[in-house]
């Protein structure tokens, strides 16, 4: 059996994942551009090494990288002595990532309960309308505690590292 054609295990972790992701919603060719940064073990890549483990022309990169730069997952850096640029992961990445989520349930919530009041909280629409802002001001409170927690077990980690 010829092993030229097989992938090798990060590429396959790399499709994996950006199938799940995709699964979730994500831009499928951003999706893959993630999980290949997210494989390699800089955590940073150029155009032609994302273009070339990928499979894909540089303009699915650049349009790639465009969107992920755009949500706040990977930025750019030019390469010291060099006119490329290279696709860096952010360090913390995930913590960013529900933190900006957290912004935007907060400006969901005001609208949720502007809401509320416009359509009238004894009304049923109102009520239902007031009930999701509650929901939402309850997965905040829960996501400060637990981005705090996630903090305190990091810490705890590299310690242990050391």
């Amino acid at each position: 059996m010829s092993m030229e054609n097989e992938e090798p295990p990060a590429g396959r972790f790399v499709e994996r994942f950006a199938a799940e992701l995709t699964e979730a919603g994500m831009q499928r060719m951003a999706a893959r551009v993630f999980a290949a940064l997210l494989a390699s073990d800089s955590g940073s890549l150029t155009s032609a090494e994302l273009s070339e483990r990928l499979r894909i022309s540089p303009a699915a990169v650049s349009g790639a990288v465009r969107y992920l730069n755009q949500v706040g997952m990977v930025s750019r850096e030019r390469e010291p002595g060099s006119r490329r640029d290279r696709y860096v992961l952010h360090n913390e990445l995930w913590y960013e990532t529900f933190t900006r989520r957290d912004q935007l349930l907060t400006r969901w919530e005001t609208v949720l309960r502007d809401g509320a009041e416009t359509l009238g909280t004894e009304t049923a629409a109102g009520a239902r309308v007031a009930e999701t802002a509650d929901f939402f001001a309850f997965l905040q409170d829960e996501m400060h505690a637990l981005l705090g927690r996630w903090r305190e077990h990091r810490a705890a980690m590299a310690r242990e590292r050391e």
